[in-house]
């Protein structure tokens, strides 16, 4: 029954539950953003329009409960400057989720995560800059979080410049995430994109979300953090090339 309102074959949902269980492992284990991982594998079974919305509601669940703890901690000076350049961003973005050809996103997709992975795998530091770069952290997070579900590059690198210590960045990222993310959720409520489908998808990973964070969290393992950065860079690598081939053989 429930196969049937979700209208998916059950290899669908078996690769799904696969992808977001890799997804939040990896997270847990490393903090890694666990969108950048799920989304181009699930682009190749399913439209961008039915993914991102079902990668934000999950995600977002986790982000409330971290930036409720982590609130005293946030630098509120260096993040709302991102904000109203983050929100034009995500209004542009969604417009073109809705109204742009499938493959065009799709394309656009493999193109920024094959140049994130390159990006992740050069030795390149970040250097201390102004606020004034908030302009294009923010509309770049904005516009490819709530494209791709994947802007948090963006916002780590804008903190990063600002120099903020291990617990304001952590609070401070995750209390971007919170704006942002309400935003993205509701210009996709607001768009339809939250169709029945979709929310009971969510249903069906939310349980897989909070067991693959748990298994990250407790694998007695030790990995070399650098050697498991390359890794999922190469995942990525991967990922974006097919997602480009895919787009250009149709």
């Amino acid at each position: 029954m429930i196969l049937d309102l979700l209208q998916l074959t059950p290899l669908q949902i078996v690769f799904s539950v696969l992808i977001i269980f890799l997804a939040y492992t990896v997270k847990g284990l490393s903090g890694f953003g666990s969108g950048l991982i799920a989304i181009p594998l699930l682009a190749f079974m399913f439209p961008l329009t039915f993914v991102v919305p079902v990668l934000g509601l999950l995600s977002y669940s986790g982000t409330l409960m971290q930036s409720f703890h982590l609130r005293k901690q946030v630098a509120w000076s260096d993040m709302l400057p991102l904000i109203p350049f983050s929100l034009l961003g995500i209004v542009i973005a969604i417009w073109l989720l809705v109204n742009v050809d499938a493959n065009s996103l799709i394309l656009a997709l493999g193109i920024f995560v094959l140049m994130y992975a390159i990006y992740s795998l050069l030795p390149l530091s970040v250097h201390a800059g102004g606020r004034k770069w908030a302009v294009l952290a923010g509309s770049c997070g904005g516009m490819v979080g709530a494209l791709f579900g994947t802007g948090g590059p963006f916002y780590v690198v804008y903190l990063k410049m600002r120099q903020l210590d291990k617990a304001q960045f952590r609070a401070t990222i995750a209390m971007i995430f919170l704006v942002d993310g309400g935003a993205r959720m509701t210009g996709y409520a607001l768009n339809g994109l939250f169709t029945s489908q979709v929310l009971w998808m969510i249903a069906i990973l939310m349980p897989v979300l909070f067991l693959g964070m748990y298994v990250g969290h407790h694998l007695h393992i030790k990995i070399d953090q650098k050697r498991f950065n390359q890794v999922i860079s190469a995942l990525l690598m991967v990922s974006g090339v097919m997602l480009i081939v895919k787009a250009t053989s149709v």
